[in-house]
């Protein structure tokens, strides 16, 4: 696939902060939120040139939080980052086809829930309505290691990242396996105090099922069937929840199966924004 070259980042002052964004191509806008700790450029990989490539404006932003938006250090809520959301496509000519992982996938929801005038259609990735106890644990476990300033010896955070987020399809080969503990690596493990503001927000073990009843756009739901980090059984349970959503799942992939299986993830959203009405 011959990759467009990169548009430049754009910043706006929405909804009380600064949005850093890059917004190129032409056509039906694609508005794409990153999950949690991770800037917009991460679709760059490989979302972004496929739906380039397929006939979308797509707009990637980084969310409240992570520089150069507004890292809003004093503490924020799930809220915020929706009113971030629908503020940038109204900015952009709204409304929009919508695409989210993680933390950026429940934004969607709860998006599509409070602004349907704004979605066209959503589509959520390793996405979630409720939080398990092990998650919680988890999470509560990575906020005290940030409060209590401790630093992990490099190779054991890049091991410990890579089991949490990806397929043992994608560490059986060893030189795959070390190239992704490289790449871990060199990312590092600080995190900024608008990154531990995105880990602490209060939403985030609310379970929002019963209320997904309520969404009415048209929704598709990807789940990665070897997601450690937000299992997938989690994922069908918002499938379950949103009347009419799509559920699709797919193998040898973990929470990052957005990089480790591009190419069926990128098939996927280019046949389900297709489906959208124009």
């Amino acid at each position: 696939m011959t990759r467009p070259a990169p548009a430049r980042p754009q910043t706006a002052e929405l909804n009380s902060i600064t949005l850093s964004y890059t917004d190129a191509g032409s056509g039906p806008l694609v508005v794409m939120i990153m999950g949690t700790g991770s800037p917009g450029r991460v679709w760059h990989a490989h979302q972004q040139p496929a739906l380039l490539a397929a006939g979308y404006r797509v707009v990637t932003f980084d969310n409240r939080g992570i520089a150069p938006s507004s890292e809003s250090a004093d503490g924020f809520t799930m809220a915020d980052m929706v009113a971030d959301t629908a503020a940038l496509i109204e900015h952009l000519g709204g409304p929009a086809r919508v695409v989210g992982t993680s933390l950026g996938a429940r934004i969607a929801q709860e998006l599509t829930l409070a602004r349907p005038d704004l979605v066209v259609g959503a589509a959520m990735l390793a996405t979630y309505g409720r939080i398990t106890p092990l998650v919680a644990a988890f999470s509560a476990g990575e906020l005290e290691l940030i409060d209590a300033g401790t630093t992990l010896p490099d190779g054991y955070y890049a091991a410990i990242t890579a089991e949490s987020n990806l397929s043992p399809a994608s560490l059986r080969d060893d030189r795959a396996a070390r190239d992704w503990l490289d790449i871990i690596g060199f990312s590092g493990q600080q995190r900024t105090a608008g990154v531990r503001a995105q880990m602490a927000l209060p939403e985030r073990d609310e379970n929002r099922l019963a209320a997904y009843r309520a969404i009415s756009r048209p929704a598709m739901v990807v789940g990665f069937a070897d997601d450690r980090t937000l299992p997938v059984h989690l994922a069908r349970e918002v499938a379950e929840a949103i009347p009419g959503a799509r559920y699709e799942e797919i193998p040898d992939a973990g929470h990052w199966g957005y990089l480790e299986q591009p190419e069926q993830v990128n098939a996927l959203l280019v046949d389900f924004l297709g489906s959208l009405p124009r």
